[in-house]
Order: C-alpha cells, then structure tokens, then sequence
C-alpha cells in the first residue's frame, strides 16, 4: 500500500538490510567440524551478540571487533582461538553483494529520493560493497568517520549534521530495531521502515512501516 512519506532523505543501514550479511553462514562452515550441530546456532547466536556488546563503548577498529567477538565466541565454547582466521571474517565483507530483492527497486527509488548509507563499516569495506548495489547514493556514512558504532546516537547525529537535516527529514530503513530502529525512535526521527528479513522480531512499539524487502519498500514509496 502507497504511503504519504515525502522524505528529503532516505537513510539506509546497509549490511543485512541491503548487503547480504553472511557472518553468520560464515560462522557455520568455518566451526562446522568443532562445534557440534546442537549447539551451532547457540555459537552463532553468541558470535552476534559479542559483536554488538564489542561496538557499544569506545570505538575501535572493525577488525577488532570482529577479532574480539570470535576470541570470546570461542572461550564461551571451549574452543582454541585463531587470529588469523578471525581476521577471514573481516576481509570477507568486501565480497558480500545485495539481497536479490535489492538492485532492481532502489535503483527506482533512487530515481526519486536522495540515498544515503549510515554503516558499521570501516572506509577500506563499504566502497566495495556500495558499488556492489548499483544505484547512486547522494552520501555513505562509516563509523570510522564518526568513531562510533550503531546503536549508540552519535552516527545518527554526525549524518544529520553533515546533511543539514533534521529528524523530520529522514525516512530510516533497517532489517534491524536493536543496531537502527530503536536509536531512531530514540532521536525523534518519526519515520522509520523496518525491512524484517527474519534477523529480529517486529516490534511495533518503535513506530514504523514494516515490509519484506526493498520492493515493498518501493511500493510504500509509490515508485
């Protein structure tokens, strides 16, 4: 169903909602002959809530993140830690490419809007994984430009500013309330899309359009 949304900017969180985020699946075929098949989605499921906990104080580089959260995924499992296969995890990221819904609508949408990426990423990734989507954005935005990580406020702050824009003025869309929505409810940014690929629960109390992917987006859009 078409919507009144008229933003002057749609923001995006990029890895999960647009990049397919595969650290997951990474995580299944790498530690698939040392953690048995019971426990895999428990080690999975810690790997990503290491990662979170790693980007919620001061910021550090995303290597480190990754390293820190395998390091600690590991000692949770009693399993031997390996450096230079945390450091796999890393230099994957520049390989992942969008969603199969994602190239063919946001190239309409962004005949429409102005796009803009707000990401967790470091500079030397995003490049290649923004030109992987194959539609112009207006502005990408890197942590380590602003030295935070989503979910904490100040990316959201940093991209306002250096737009000149104001919450009224954004439409966010995210596969994810925790790293996005929440923040962005948070900040009084009233418009809010929540792409559900499956990652997180809805949560309707934070206020947004809810679809299954960047189609729906389009079509929410009348594009």
């Amino acid at each position: 169903m078409m919507s009144n949304l008229r933003p002057k900017f749609i923001t995006f969180d990029c890895y999960g909602t647009l990049i397919r985020f595969r650290m997951g699946e990474m995580a299944r075929e790498r530690f698939a002959g040392r953690i048995p098949p019971a426990r895999m989605e428990g080690f999975v499921r810690d790997f990503a809530s290491y990662r979170l906990d790693e980007v919620l104080g001061a910021w550090k580089p995303y290597d480190e993140v990754i390293r820190n959260a395998v390091e600690r995924t590991c000692r949770k499992h009693a399993i031997a830690f390996d450096a230079a296969e945390a450091q796999l995890f890393y230099d994957a990221v520049p390989s992942w490419g969008p969603h199969p819904d994602v190239a063919e609508p946001l190239a309409r949408i962004a005949g429409h809007y102005r796009l803009v990426i707000l990401s967790n990423a470091s500079d030397r990734q995003i490049d290649h994984n923004v030109a992987r989507l194959g539609a112009p954005f207006h502005a990408v935005f890197t942590a380590e430009q602003v030295k935070s990580y989503k979910p904490r406020m100040r990316g959201f702050e940093y991209m306002m500013d250096r737009l000149g824009a104001r919450p009224e003025d954004l439409l966010h869309v995210s596969s994810s309330l925790r790293y996005d929505l929440m923040t962005a409810h948070d900040l009084g940014i009233r418009d809010k899309v929540f792409v559900n690929r499956g990652h997180e629960p809805s949560t309707p109390y934070y206020g947004y359009h809810e679809v299954a992917d960047i189609g729906g987006l389009a079509t929410l859009l009348g594009v």
